[in-house]
């Protein structure tokens, strides 16, 4: 594998950092990945989650590529499945810039983007741009953010991309959204679980296929707060939790002075908190809901770590920043040689060990 990474990185990072963000994604819509690998996974990758198969449990989070401009390209990166969005109905700019911030010292992000995309016809026609022979593909659906039913843009959203992508993702716990994360409360959830299955409903009465649902949440929840979400994800036809989203706390041990900025922080000091929730949601699942565990995960060990607390699958971004694509490969070569290492045949066999 060639890792160009190392040489453009200084260049990269003389750039600002969403200007950056922006250069990547359009070489990856050209197909400039940066680093080229064999494309054939360990078999004891290959994974199962939510009725879906994968050739590897690793994928590319939401938010990287909000308009689904680089699918394509980020699948060639490695990736087992990659999820496009957050996409809006209507498109909307955002919050003011600057809003995105590196803090290389802690190997970590600060993003306050506020959903800025270009809406969902635009994010329709590339949905459908998409070649039917590709790894699963998942679409990242939100709310505007001067809407008044905000479970009816996510309902539209699904209604409008049903049949385009392999699974949907209803995100309700961005905090650069004034009152998103709200939607995360027993009652607020409720309602919007419901209008969003009673959607699926009604394309499959149409005569679609079955499409998963999951909802992705927060990593500062409370424990009463996974209790709620934990229970109705067992009562209804959720299909997985995806743990968890960036998190507006800030641990003592930052060092950039970034560290103040308003938004959510991502990166390496994700890692433990974000893994916390994941094995609490785990327990209070008894293990019957897929999970996707996201936050920090820089190595196979990382993603291992997940893993083993509950997680079926696994998904990275953030430390792509500082990694470059090669941390895609990597991080699939050393998860390999830990599962064989202990003994397992597959992803699933190691699947929330550590609460076994």
């Amino acid at each position: 594998m060639i890792n160009l990474f190392p040489l453009a990185r200084p260049f990269v990072h003389a750039l600002d950092p969403e200007n950056a963000h922006n250069l990547t994604i359009a070489a990856l819509k050209h197909g400039v990945t940066g680093c080229f690998g064999t494309g054939i996974d360990d078999p004891v990758l290959a994974s199962e989650a939510f009725g879906l198969r994968f050739l590897n449990p690793v994928g590319l989070a939401a938010g990287f590529d909000k308009n689904a401009d680089a699918v394509m390209g980020a699948q060639k990166m490695g990736f087992g499945f990659t999820e496009a969005g957050t996409v809006t109905p209507r498109p909307q700019s955002g919050n003011d810039k600057p809003r995105l911030f590196r803090l290389s010292e802690d190997r970590a992000v600060i993003n306050r983007f506020g959903f800025n995309n270009e809406g969902l016809d635009y994010f329709e026609n590339q949905m459908r741009a998409l070649p039917e022979q590709r790894q699963p593909v998942g679409a990242n659906v939100g709310a505007n953010k001067d809407t008044e039913d905000r479970t009816a843009d996510y309902v539209t959203g699904i209604r409008r991309l049903y049949g385009l992508s392999d699974y949907f993702t209803v995100n309700i716990s961005s905090p650069n959204t004034p009152g998103l994360r709200a939607l995360q409360s027993k009652a607020a959830l409720e309602d919007l679980i419901g209008r969003v299955l009673e959607a699926r409903t009604e394309k499959m009465a149409e005569g679609h296929r079955y499409i998963p649902m999951l909802v992705k949440i927060a990593p500062d929840l409370l424990e009463a707060d996974i209790t709620d979400i934990a229970d109705l994800a067992q009562k209804t036809d959720i299909d997985g939790l995806i743990v968890s989203n960036t998190t507006i706390t800030r641990p003592d041990t930052l060092k950039s002075a970034h560290k103040g900025e308003t938004g959510g922080l991502s990166g390496a000091p994700l890692m433990s908190l974000s893994t916390e929730t994941l094995g609490a949601m785990y327990q209070a699942t008894g293990g019957k809901v897929p999970l996707v565990g996201v936050g920090g995960i820089a190595s196979g060990q990382d993603a291992y770590a997940k893993i083993k607390a509950g997680a079926a699958l696994v998904q990275l971004y953030s430390m792509l920043v500082y990694e470059g694509p090669a941390l895609v490969h990597r991080v699939k070569r050393e998860l390999a040689a830990l599962l064989k290492a202990d003994g397992f045949n597959s992803v699933g066999e190691a699947v929330g060990v550590n609460h076994r």
